[in-house]
């Protein structure tokens, strides 16, 4: 291994900083990726990945090149029918999820709920109920990267198990902290990428489903050509590659990151991520400063935070930061004026105690 990378502290919703590990996995010999071997390198990372959540014999996980939104996508314009799906809105990733329905002129209903707050589920049967059209599916973001709310996916599962729907979820910033296990949660599709908990490089997102569910989409009239999740899924099954050029060099970095999970545990994993949230909340309480979600919603990995003043200059907070090494993020919320920050990635809770002290210098200084 060569020298050392330079070490930013990223405290972004992901892309996150990555071990040094990952990073020099990368630096491999060329390969063309349609080499048998780079196939094996790829089924492993597929079963690895879901294994996290499910049985492999019973569900495949199929590997896109693109960002969350990648698979995301493909989710929503290939497992509908012409049947309604409900696509549950409460944070900016539930309306992307209604705005790549409405491009595909998919039949959706959205259901609004409180961004801050837990999901109603008497509210979200009435709606079922009130329908009169046919619902085969519903989507819902089980970690809202917006604001850091946690929904109640487990309920929500056993309410669609009732009425015979599908559930379609957004796993991007819950997958490989947060339990999920697909079965007993009735998720019968997951989206989620690579460079989030996971810890891997951005390039890489996935869609995790069960196998039957698969099966049924054979007959169904593709919306997308690049996205179509049937024929990404049937191609990998007979060639054991992707339909289109891989990342390569980033699913090098991916099998490297799941090796990392594995070590250390994904239960381990939430631990220092809620450790590090606890010094972030305890520090932000000190400081004067207030969060958004409170806290039987909240992931622990992400938190939203109120601005500290009026006429606060998030940019002039970011330049401050982005110079000592560390990286945050704006709020997603046009109607809220908050900030946020992470604290997942390859990071501590010493981490964290470094942004307090500097923060505070920062507010001071204002």
């Amino acid at each position: 291994m060569s020298s050392a990378v330079k070490r930013n502290i990223l405290l972004t919703p992901g892309p996150v900083t990555t071990t040094e590990s990952v990073k020099w996995s990368q630096v491999v010999p060329d390969i063309c990726p349609r080499e048998a071997e780079f196939g094996e390198i790829m089924e492993h990372i597929s079963t690895e990945l879901t294994r996290l959540v499910a049985d492999p014999d019973h569900y495949q996980t199929i590997l896109f090149a693109g960002s969350g939104t990648a698979a995301v996508e493909s989710m929503i314009s290939s497992v509908p029918g012409n049947q309604a799906i409900i696509i549950v809105n409460n944070g900016a990733y539930g309306k992307r999820m209604c705005e790549i329905a409405e491009v595909y002129g998919i039949d959706y209903l959205e259901f609004r709920s409180p961004f801050d707050g837990g999901i109603n589920m008497d509210a979200l049967e009435r709606f079922i109920l009130s329908s009169d059209r046919l619902i085969s599916h519903l989507a819902v973001v089980h970690h809202e990267t917006t604001t850091g709310l946690l929904n109640k996916v487990k309920e929500i599962g056993a309410l669609c198990k009732k009425y015979h729907i599908d559930m379609m979820v957004d796993a991007m910033s819950s997958f490989g902290a947060i339990p999920v296990q697909m079965k007993e949660m009735n998720i019968h599709f997951l989206a989620s990428s690579s460079n989030k908990n996971l810890q891997g490089m951005p390039g890489v997102s996935f869609v995790i489903a069960e196998k039957s569910k698969l099966d049924n989409l054979k007959d169904r009239k593709p919306r997308s050509y690049y996205l179509n999740l049937y024929a990404q899924y049937q191609y990998f099954a007979e060639h054991a590659q992707m339909r289109f050029t891989p990342p390569v060099q980033i699913l090098y970095a991916l099998r490297q990151a799941i090796r990392e999970l594995k070590q250390e545990g994904m239960a381990k994993r939430y631990e220092r991520y809620m450790a590090s949230w606890k010094t972030l909340i305890s520090g932000l309480k000190r400081l004067g400063l207030t969060n958004l979600v409170p806290e039987e919603h909240h992931s622990k990995i992400i938190t939203s935070i109120h601005e500290p003043y009026a006429g606060f200059d998030f940019q002039s907070m970011h330049d401050f930061f982005y110079s000592k090494g560390i990286m945050i993020y704006p709020g997603k919320l046009e109607e809220l004026k908050t900030f946020r920050i992470a604290n997942i990635g390859d990071i501590t809770a010493k981490d964290i105690e470094f942004f307090l002290e500097l923060l505070e210098d920062y507010l001071r200084g204002t």
